[in-house]
């Protein structure tokens, strides 16, 4: 191996920003972090629960309930509407007595 040419090597390990678990390994960087690792990941753990460091499942939550509350006042705006009749074409070029 040749002198001064390689990077320099850390033992530190990978840090879990979830759940706190440390692993040794081999890095040439000296700090690694993951959001979510399989000690907590829900797929190897079996819970269903949500790992939610960002806000995005509340923000989701906020959106789906703001176009479902739209839509729900759309739809009463159309039930109280009444459809206007439209007069017959003959009936109001002829009168009433025309059919």
């Amino acid at each position: 191996m040749k002198q001064g040419i390689h990077p320099k090597y850390y033992t530190d390990g990978i840090v879990c920003t979830t759940c706190g678990t440390v692993w040794k390994i081999g890095s040439t960087r000296p700090n690694l972090r993951v959001e979510i690792c399989s000690n907590c990941h829900p797929f190897y753990t079996g819970e269903q629960r949500i790992v939610d460091t960002a806000g995005q499942v509340d923000r989701f939550m906020r959106r789906l309930n703001i176009a479902q509350e739209r839509q729900t006042e759309r739809e009463a705006r159309r039930a109280g509407r009444q459809p206007e009749k439209k007069k017959s074409l003959l009936k109001e070029i002829y009168g009433e007595e025309a059919e």
